[in-house]
């Protein structure tokens, strides 16, 4: 288990739609290192062009984004970390972590499937051999409703975090954030502060 002055650190791989300075990206990252973690955001290779050209373009090939991330892990020469993403991040970490040799894949926003294509699923991407792994998930994620992906038979090796009436960004409804008083900050910062315990817990 790691202690406090030896907080496992983190690649964190952004989604498909938005790049690793966005505002959920940015806020998880900031509250993982003031929780201890050094937190290594990881751009895939066609937000880069999009960066640097301002124009959008569609992902690049499975194989191509976890290419780029086992080589970027690579250059920091780390021996002990854990992949996190999201959405299209977390698909990615889970598929690399083995050859990573990372001691866990954590999903922020897993995309269980595309909205209202439950039998287009990508539970495949789920399974690695990694003593742990973790999936923090909005209940009305339309990407994997909670009743949907409960009654699913993931890995036994993946252990969910249910973020109360959150989206696929793990936010809930503006209702329900002025019922209970939580921002949308608030919320981020308790995404990062469960993933910092889980690790303390599981790494």
């Amino acid at each position: 288990m790691s202690n406090n002055l030896t907080k496992c650190p983190i690649v964190f791989a952004h989604g498909a739609g938005a790049g690793p300075d966005s505002p959920f990206m940015s806020t998880v990252a900031k509250a993982l290192e003031q929780a201890g973690h050094k937190t290594f955001v990881f751009e895939f290779p066609y937000w880069q062009q999009i960066r640097v050209t301002g124009r959008k373009r569609p992902p690049n090939p499975a194989a191509q984004l976890d290419q780029a991330m086992l080589q970027y892990i690579h250059s920091l020469d780390l021996t002990y970390f854990a992949v996190m993403g999201k959405s299209m991040g977390a698909r990615v970490a889970y598929r690399i972590a083995d050859t990573a040799q990372a001691t866990a894949a954590i999903a922020l926003g897993f995309p269980f499937h595309p909205p209202g294509k439950e039998t287009k699923h990508r539970l495949n991407d789920l399974y690695n051999q990694r003593a742990k792994n973790l999936i923090i998930h909005g209940e009305r994620d339309p990407f994997g409703k909670r009743s949907w992906v409960e009654a699913q038979p993931l890995p036994s090796n993946v252990e969910c975090i249910w973020a109360t009436n959150g989206d696929h960004d793990l936010i809930p409804s503006k209702g329900v954030q002025k019922q209970t008083n939580e921002s949308v900050n608030d919320r981020w910062v308790w995404v990062a502060q469960q993933v910092s315990e889980w690790l303390e817990s599981n790494t």
